[in-house]
């Protein structure tokens, strides 16, 4: 997430701290063993899509990352500049006896903006656009029955993007949990950015 300045405060969704390289990467493959699954989604901000996947009994784990792109074993700081073609992204590890695909997709639409190009909120540039990363056929076709369920609610253009799964390289550990680590900080930078006034445009009051 690309820094801003609001008032006297310079805050992005990341704060520029050094260091602190990434885990290794994983295969995009659908499936982490006996029990579990895995989705991935770009919704910009990773920060931010963290939380309501967190909130869902039979959701093990998110963790930020990025996919997508050329470059192996990305920074932050090389994502952010736009250049090596990866997106921010959460991998959501999941129970399907608890939750299904099909839910998580609908609550990954319910925390984008499906109709924004350029990126997500206060966000811009490719490596914050949408995307649904589909590892398997089915995902792949549940993601596009919902796209085409949210195209035809909205009865706007949908250009949130879906594409097959590709490695998946974790953030830096600062990144990982954020909101719950620093919750003030987090706070402000989702009220400043917007999101949850666009979000509320986009879809109506949350439930």
């Amino acid at each position: 997430m690309r820094a801003f300045t609001l008032g006297s405060l310079l805050l992005g969704c990341v704060l520029v701290l050094g260091g602190g390289a990434p885990a290794g990467a994983q295969e995009g493959e659908g499936k982490e063993g006996e029990g579990k699954a895995s989705a991935i989604f770009a919704g910009g901000c990773f920060w931010c899509m963290e939380p309501p996947f967190d909130a869902v009994p039979g959701v093990i784990a998110t963790i930020s990352g990025y996919t997508g792109g050329r470059t192996q074993n990305p920074t932050y700081n090389e994502v952010s500049s736009g250049r090596t073609g990866h997106k921010e992204a959460v991998k959501v590890v999941y129970d399907p006896a608890r939750v299904t695909y099909e839910q998580l997709l609908a609550i990954f639409w319910r925390n984008i903006d499906p109709h924004d190009a350029r990126g997500q909120f206060c966000d811009k540039g490719d490596q914050y656009t949408s995307a649904i990363f589909v590892a398997t056929p089915e995902q792949r076709q549940a993601a596009e029955a919902s796209l085409k369920a949210v195209s035809a609610r909205l009865k706007q253009r949908v250009v949130t993007e879906i594409l097959p799964a590709a490695t998946f390289y974790p953030a830096e550990d600062y990144h990982q949990n954020y909101y719950r680590k620093n919750p003030a900080k987090y706070k402000y930078y989702r009220f400043a950015c917007g999101r949850d006034r666009r979000l509320e445009e986009v879809w109506g009051p949350a439930s």
